[in-house]
C-alpha cells in the first residue's frame, strides 16, 4: 500500500501541472480591446491632473 501511495503522488502531480497548463495556455485575447480602451482613458485622465501643475 506504501508503494502506491508513493506513485500516486507524482500522478498528482502529473494532473496538476496539466490542469494549470491548460489554464495557462488559454485564450485571453478577448479582453485586450477593452484593456486598452481603459489604459488610454487612464493615460488622458493622468494627462489632465497634471496638465496645470509645475514640476517640483
Amino acid at each position: 500500500m506504501a508503494a502506491l501511495t508513493w506513485l500516486l503522488i507524482p500522478l498528482f502531480a502529473a494532473v496538476g501541472a496539466a490542469i494549470w497548463a491548460s489554464w495557462a495556455a488559454r485564450n485571453r485575447t478577448t479582453g485586450d480591446i477593452a484593456e486598452l480602451a481603459g489604459y488610454s482613458r487612464f493615460r488622458e485622465a493622468m494627462e489632465k491632473s497634471h496638465a496645470g501643475t509645475e514640476p517640483v
